[in-house]
């Protein structure tokens, strides 16, 4: 079933399933979608449910709505398109699209993924301290990850995730869009999002939080380190940068 994920500036913080023909969206309490910032306006944006489709249609609101980054009147929805209208972002989750995903657990299409014999990455490290900001302590990462001027990553490091475990083990997928879902519906589903400042990662859905190396993420946009491990139902995956 489809949904939207709201998030502010990279943190989760709701959820909406689309099961209704109309979903409205802005700064009336009235709305489905309640967003009280002034920089929405009181009726911003609906989306409207056709068939098996979804659009997005702008009520010719102040400040405009784009999906992933281009203005837009009325658009068809696609799985994974992101929503944006000010600082808010709703990303566009099609369940029934995810269902061909790999091996019914990562909620990506098996396609992305290439095989390969699994090897530490080790030669990234130095890439990484090279050029990032991030090679200091976790807690001041976690602290400027959450600002949009942070615009230190090189545009050359690419964000990967390598499959550690099971049959899968030694596949990889490389993070090269604005959001990519991971998880197993209905029991735990995450997001990584790829931002100017790094890569994050979003608890979304179920009752128990990704873990990065061992610790719960919390349920804010947790940034991601080089050679970070992550456990997403069941499944381990390591998180790495290398150049395009």
């Amino acid at each position: 079933m489809a949904k939207l994920i709201l998030t502010l500036d990279g943190s989760y913080l709701n959820e909406y399933t689309l099961t209704h023909l109309k979903t409205t969206i802005g700064r009336k309490s009235s709305n489905d979608i309640y967003l009280d910032n002034l920089a929405i306006s009181g009726e911003h944006a609906v989306i409207l449910k056709q068939g098996n489709d979804f659009f997005v249609e702008d009520l010719n609101s102040t400040n405009g709505t784009r999906i992933n980054n281009t203005v837009v009147k009325k658009q068809q929805l696609n799985n994974e398109d992101v929503i944006e209208l000010g600082r808010f972002h709703l990303a566009f989750l099609e369940h029934e699209a995810s269902a061909a995903a790999f091996e019914k657990t990562m909620m990506v299409h098996p396609e992305a993924f290439s095989t390969k014999p699994y090897q530490p990455h080790s030669n990234s490290t130095s890439v990484a301290q090279a050029s990032s900001p991030r090679q200091s302590a976790r807690p001041s990462a976690i602290s400027n990850v959450l600002s949009d001027d942070d615009d230190q990553v090189q545009p050359a490091l690419v964000g990967k995730i390598q499959v550690l475990n099971g049959t899968s083990s030694g596949r990889e997928l490389v993070l090269n869009k604005a959001l990519t879902t991971l998880g197993k519906t209905g029991v735990q589903v995450a997001v990584i999002t790829k931002r100017p400042n790094g890569y994050f990662i979003t608890h979304v859905e179920g009752k128990v939080l990704p873990v990065v190396n061992g610790v719960s993420t919390g349920v804010q946009a947790h940034a991601l380190v080089d050679h970070d491990v992550i456990e997403l139902a069941g499944v381990k995956m390591e998180f790495y940068l290398s150049h395009a």
